[in-house]
């Protein structure tokens, strides 16, 4: 027992006021399970002998636990958790990737740390490939063992089910963007390539109203909408920063940012359907503002662009995430 800490002084803090006039509206905390990040599953995975037999450690967020040996993980204990982190086993090779990590913070307590770094195998001639890798963290599942580097978002199912409305999506962050490194596209096959500008680190919370139609095709609509791009250095922590979620269009809203939209199809994130294959939701359009969502998606990633594009060292710390009401 660690007596009282940080992180339960700020649980019992987050039951805010905001003054409506003279009246005081209430607003509640609600801690989204396993947001703590105090509970990690450890993964120690032996790598194939043919590139080099080490044994790649992969974490989870979920109750802690060690597992041994490349099996492939699904969520545990009830954790609504994945992670970019994952098991590949390509042409009878296996590898492991890990960008997210458990970390400790200053004052107590671990947080979950996310980088963008490069994942390099390299195999007697065989294979030789390098491949940029995202730290992130969603909400849903990733599906194990990865066969290829082709269509990232068909190997994670993206959102859980989720009918009710948040006011807004509350974490502790620290972001660290290294000065002078622009974005590579490194996906494994090809050259690396440098492009233009850097990347940032994001945060988003996304509620859809989503349907299947006969033929088992998935569509959505936009329910609520909160999302925030990090381009800077932070000087430490930021506590219980607040993403507020915005209902229904909000195109026309000052708050609006071109990357705040609707999800294009070519990016569809995908879902399993009612006959138990994974396909993409479309997302169609907006919602009216008082819609009642089915499915609440949040991730945390050190990028923000297409699968495979970042900026090296970039990274975010995220602590202590939940939804106001």
């Amino acid at each position: 027992m660690r007596g009282i800490s940080r992180k339960h002084i700020a649980a019992a803090a987050l039951l805010l006021f905001a003054a409506s006039g003279t009246k005081a509206e209430a607003q509640k905390f609600e801690p989204i399970k396993y947001g703590d990040f105090e509970n990690w599953v450890t993964r120690n995975i032996p790598e194939s002998r043919i590139i080099g037999g080490k044994t790649k450690t992969l974490y989870e967020i979920a109750p802690n636990a060690v597992i041994d040996g490349d099996k492939p993980y699904s969520n545990q204990g009830g954790s609504p958790w994945a992670t970019s982190n994952i098991m590949a086993k390509v042409m009878g090779i296996t590898k492991g990737s890990n960008a997210v990590f458990p970390d400790k913070r200053e004052t107590g307590g671990r947080c979950c740390k996310m980088t963008t770094m490069m994942e390099h195998c390299k195999a007697l001639g065989i294979i030789n490939v390098d491949v940029l890798v995202a730290g992130s963290i969603f909400l849903g599942r990733f599906f194990e063992p990865v066969k290829s580097t082709s269509e990232p978002y068909s190997k994670m199912e993206m959102g859980i089910p989720f009918t009710r409305r948040p006011k807004a999506l509350c974490f502790d962050y620290k972001v660290a963007v290294p000065q002078g490194v622009g974005r590579i596209y490194s996906s494994g096959f090809g050259k690396k390539k440098s492009l233009p500008g850097a990347d940032n680190a994001e945060v988003y919370i996304i509620l859809q109203r989503r349907w299947e139609d006969e033929d088992g095709n998935l569509y959505a609509k936009r329910v609520g909408t909160g999302r925030e791009h990090f381009g800077k250095s932070t000087n430490g922590w930021v506590n219980a920063h607040k993403l507020p979620v915005l209902y229904g269009d909000i195109t026309s809203r000052p708050e609006y940012k071109p990357w705040m939209g609707l999800i294009p199809e070519d990016k569809s994130y995908y879902a399993r359907n009612s006959k138990g294959k994974m396909v993409p939701v479309k997302e169609v359009g907006w919602d009216s503002p008082d819609a009642t969502p089915t499915h609440l998606m949040v991730m945390a990633s050190s990028g923000s662009g297409t699968a495979y594009i970042g900026t090296p060292c970039l990274t975010l710390w995220l602590d202590n995430v939940g939804l106001v009401y």
